[in-house]
């Protein structure tokens, strides 16, 4: 009901809807509409629980430390102390996050693994973005990027900024054409990683 009613309150302060447009640009717009970020929220009930709506908002799935069950349901995300849900894993797959949302991930400090699968709206500066925030450079430990046709070696480069990240896996990515050149990269600034490369 609470994500009904903020979608309904955007779509009625707009005058002219954009049903009249062709239905990848509306699908695009309603997507905007999920990703956008309400600093107020994060104030109020702190960064995991904003970011866990986000997430789930958008298809998302996300787990908790000490928890082994996912969550899949916006409408059942736990109750309680608001400390006391610590976000350890996403997986975005299939899902509609898209860069403009990540400030979502500002706050965050436990998250270990992110898994990006088919994400549509996944390009570069949503991974310059990840390699920027310095709560994540400490905390995550594996990342997987499968078949997201936005992403080139720009994306992936800026990953090497993850100084604690010991497994990465590339996957049909069409946009990352320099394999040999991100093998050195991660080499150098990351000797310890376990790189995974299924790329044509």
């Amino acid at each position: 009901i609470m994500l009904f009613g903020k979608v309904s309150q955007q779509l009625c302060g707009i005058k002219k809807l954009p049903w009249s447009c062709d239905s990848r640009y509306f699908w695009g717009w309603l997507n905007a509409v999920f990703n956008k970020v309400d600093y107020d929220r994060i104030r109020d009930v702190g960064p995991d629980r904003a970011a866990s709506e986000w997430l789930l908002r958008c298809g998302a799935m996300v787990r908790y430390h000490g928890q082994e069950r996912w969550q899949t349901d916006y409408n059942h995300l736990p109750t309680g102390p608001l400390d006391k849900y610590k976000i350890q894993a996403i997986d975005a797959s299939n899902s509609c996050i898209m860069s403009i949302g990540f400030d979502h991930l500002v706050g965050l400090q436990h998250v270990e693994k992110i898994r990006l699968c088919k994400c549509h709206y996944i390009e570069d500066d949503c991974l310059l973005r990840l390699g920027q925030l310095e709560n994540l450079q400490k905390s995550i430990l594996e990342m997987e990027i499968i078949s997201c046709g936005n992403i080139t070696d720009k994306g992936i480069i800026a990953l090497r900024h993850l100084r604690n990240l010991k497994y990465l896996l590339l996957s049909d990515l069409p946009g990352v054409r320099e394999k040999e050149n991100l093998i050195q990269v991660f080499e150098t600034a990351l000797p310890s990683l376990e790189l995974k490369l299924q790329l044509k």
